[in-house]
């Protein structure tokens, strides 16, 4: 073929796509008229694309240049028509399998999980007591897991069968070791060494540790903790923090008692019962801040003193909702989440 004859054809079909695209009335025609020169089968320009075979080698660096000019104002043309008669989008034609009055699917709305809610609800009532919310890191390194907490390395809480260390060494650190936190309480030592007192804050977020996992443990679960430092702080203001957190909580009347026991962190340390509908039912671990732990972070034990709890999030949903097995929690059976 001629390139003057092929040219020629290119020509034509430019000039008659360009009047068809602006002579259409609707989405309908227009559509119509892409399909007869843009159809990936068998449209007019995908027919002359084909016919570039026949022209002479010499001459298709310039049949393809012009190919390639009559492409982009057909599409060009196209484009502005379709803006003018849709504002950018074809209307298709309907769809006669369609049937409007079919009633449609309902789309399955979700919740928030239990231990979310609960979570929130403490924040709330913690939050009412003068409690600001501090968050920190889950893969913690010994120092504030453990040193920083008054833990010794030969005290049966640092064993390796006990805790999720992490292959890994730090940054530019190889002695360094890392693991899973075990307690929310290193998040107490962060804040204490950014912030002088008074401090009066909770931290709230999932630990770990290597429990086989049975109606009361899990080796993932959430705690909560509370810490308050200041001047003359007392076991009476930590019951009273603790005894209004429960019956605010629980909302009932609620009776609080401490029994002596021991926790590196904590001197003196007790754990908390509460009495709820005539149980005794044991409620977390609290007491007053060691004074190592506030010489670790800067403090003078001398000046200032305070205390801490921590609660089990899971083990307080658990309660309020009469849930008697916490793996309940970690099923996603839409039929038990469902009911919170």
């Amino acid at each position: 073929m001629a390139l003057a004859v092929f040219l020629q054809e290119l020509d034509e079909l430019a000039r008659a796509a360009v009047e068809q695209f602006a002579a259409a009335v609707d989405g309908e025609t227009l559509e119509s008229a892409r399909v007869a020169f843009l159809g990936a089968k068998q449209g007019r320009l995908k027919a002359a694309q084909k016919q570039m075979g026949n022209v002479g080698p010499s001459d298709r660096p310039l049949a393809g240049k012009r190919f390639n000019e009559v492409k982009q104002s057909i599409e060009s043309a196209y484009a502005a028509a379709q803006q003018r008669l849709t504002g950018g989008s074809v209307r298709r034609p309907p769809d006669p399998t369609f049937d409007a009055t079919l009633p449609g699917i309902r789309p399955q709305l979700g919740k928030r999980h239990p231990l979310t809610q609960t979570m929130e609800e403490l924040k709330d009532i913690m939050g009412r007591l003068g409690f600001t919310v501090a968050d920190g890191p889950e893969v913690e390194d010994e120092r504030h897991n453990f040193e920083a907490l008054n833990i010794p390395r030969e005290h049966p809480a640092r064993d390796p069968l006990e805790n999720f260390y992490l292959a890994t060494a730090g940054v530019g650190d190889p002695d360094s070791v890392f693991l899973l936190r075990s307690q929310t309480s290193t998040v107490q030592i962060r804040v204490m060494e950014a912030k002088r007192p008074p401090i009066r804050i909770i931290s709230m977020g999932r630990v770990y540790r290597p429990d086989t996992a049975d109606a009361t443990h899990y080796p993932m679960f959430h705690q909560i903790e509370g810490l308050l430092v200041d001047h003359r702080v007392t076991m009476a203001d930590l019951k009273s923090v603790l005894r209004l957190f429960a019956q605010t909580y629980l909302g009932s009347e609620v009776h609080i008692r401490f029994r002596p026991s021991f926790f590196p962190f904590t001197e003196p340390s007790v754990e908390v019962d509460y009495q709820w509908k005539d149980n005794w039912i044991e409620f977390g671990g609290a007491g007053m801040v060691d004074p190592h732990v506030l010489q670790a972070v800067g403090y003078d034990p001398e000046e200032v003193t305070g205390f801490a709890f921590g609660l089990g999030v899971e083990r307080l949903c658990m309660r309020r909702h009469g849930v008697t097995d916490i793996r309940e929690f970690y099923k996603n059976d839409v039929r038990f989440l469902q009911q919170f």
